[in-house]
């Protein structure tokens, strides 16, 4: 499978496990759930910002996000019993989200910038 793809896969998922998580299976007790949403989704929705530019310079800023996700997974699983399945579909769709962004820039090669005007080797 394309790692572009899997991570692709990883980044919805993650947007409609926050949905169905804090929009209808288990609304905060103690909070609004369209803040619970707000501050859930709503970064995962920035990243299409850089859709427009590349694929995967939005990536890119999923995996960054993808990390404070598996943070907020572990501090879920951990505290809240009542959500601790979702959090640990969120732990695992964050590390499988990294690992594919790892293993397709594993292949990545910059090209070569051109040298500037008096510059030794």
């Amino acid at each position: 499978m394309n790692p572009r793809l899997l991570g692709l896969i990883c980044w919805g998922a993650l947007i409609a496990l926050h949905l169905l998580w804090h929009g209808w299976l288990a609304p905060p007790l103690n909070g609004s759930p369209l803040l619970a949403l707000g501050l859930t989704v709503g970064p995962l929705l920035l990243p299409l910002f850089a859709l427009r530019r590349s694929l995967g310079r939005a990536l890119l800023w999923v995996g960054i996000l993808g990390l404070f996700y598996f943070c907020h997974g572990v501090v879920a699983a951990w505290g809240e019993p009542r959500a601790r399945g979702f959090a640990l579909v969120e732990i695992v769709l964050c590390l499988v989200l990294i690992a594919a962004l790892g293993w397709g820039a594993r292949g990545y090669k910059r090209a070569p910038r051109p040298r500037d005007i008096g510059e030794s080797p």
